[in-house]
């Protein structure tokens, strides 16, 4: 199920601000040398994410999943100056790519690139998070946003990526194991009265969740 039409799809994309050249060498690459090139976020998304980020002005962001790294740089255009992201992804294969991109933007200082199994590493992170985008492993999702809720601060944001997953979340007849994680993660966030939340029909689904 498609949320978009390739149609509507360009024509966000060129209503918007245009990619820079680094993100556009990022989209390139990871389409030509990586395989599921669809987990990028791209261009679209991308500038919702920066948009989102320069709103709050946030000066600690953690995400989890880095990919070949587009939307940790989308994230990192709205830190404040002296701001820092902290980014975790297990995929040992992609790091020289990811370290390469960030080395090629002048934000490279600000960004915590670690790699391992994020349910190690966030207990290490002695930091209170403005912003989180939970981009990762879905069957995690749960995990992730209970370790991750005491380290937002009251007013921070909250993102989770492909929580509308094809629209199979829609389906009950649809039993496959990652589609009932994402709809048990849903249902979770719908019913914590520490949160306001809202979906955002943004590729496939974004959920935008505040804490109180």
């Amino acid at each position: 199920m498609e949320l978009f039409s390739e149609e509507l799809t360009h024509y966000l994309e060129n209503s918007c601000e245009p990619e820079n050249e680094l993100l556009k060498h990022i989209n390139r690459e990871t389409h030509l040398k990586v395989s599921m090139p669809r987990m990028l976020s791209g261009h679209y998304q991308g500038k919702l994410l920066s948009m989102i980020s320069k709103m709050i002005n946030p000066e600690r962001i953690l995400e989890i999943g880095t990919f070949t790294g587009y939307a940790t740089l989308c994230l990192a255009e709205g830190l404040r100056e002296n701001g820092r992201i902290y980014t975790i992804d297990i995929n040992l294969e992609l790091e020289d790519m990811v370290r390469s991109n960030f080395k090629r933007s002048d934000l490279d200082l600000k960004i915590m690139y670690q790699i391992g199994d994020a349910k190690e590493i966030i207990p290490t992170l002695n930091e209170i998070f403005d912003l989180v985008f939970i981009d990762a492993d879905k069957k995690n999702n749960a995990t992730y946003y209970d370790m991750i809720i005491d380290k937002v601060r009251s007013g921070g944001l909250i993102l989770v990526d492909n929580v509308l997953w094809n629209g199979k979340v829609l389906n009950e007849g649809v039993s496959d194991q990652k589609t009932s994680f994402i709809s048990k993660f849903n249902e979770m966030v719908s019913s914590d009265q520490r949160v306001e939340k809202l979906i955002l029909p943004v590729r496939d689904g974004l959920f935008l969740i505040r804490k109180k």
